[in-house]
């Protein structure tokens, strides 16, 4: 089982929105690096749901639910999606602040390719993370 960040704009797909639906299509991803990230996701894997832009936050974990489709929002063709689903949320959201005050989690793609929307998170930056957030990994 692998683990992933996955980010969304709180004003456009926040966590609320994701707990209230039983999964949902993570459309959207235009860039090639993301998009091969999202290819690698199998159903099982587990990602962090971040806020990005106004917030910079760990809101909490989905799973993967559903593999590398054609993404519905991409006319090109080009672009896939995948299915995730809210598993639970953060006891205390841990903040890209919280991220980079932290020197075992420096080299995440968060911190070095902030713009990045979809990236690996290796297994003990993700023990790490969670226990920030107050929940089991």
């Amino acid at each position: 089982m692998a683990h992933w960040l996955i980010k969304s704009e709180p004003g456009e797909w926040g966590w609320d929105d994701q707990v209230k639906v039983e999964s949902e299509a993570w459309t959207g991803v235009r860039n090639h690096q993301a998009a091969r990230n999202l290819k690698a996701m199998r159903v099982g894997d587990t990602a962090f749901f971040y806020h990005s832009v106004t917030e910079k936050r760990i809101a909490g974990i989905v799973a993967v639910v559903g593999e590398a489709e054609p993404d519905p929002t991409d006319e090109s063709g080009r672009f896939v999606a995948v299915r995730v689903k809210a598993v639970r949320p953060f006891e205390k959201p841990v903040t890209l602040a919280d991220v980079k005050a932290d020197p075992m989690l420096a080299e995440l793609p968060l911190v070095r390719q902030s713009r990045l929307s979809v990236m690996p998170i290796p297994d003990d930056a993700w023990a790490k993370l969670c226990a920030l957030g107050g929940v089991d990994p």
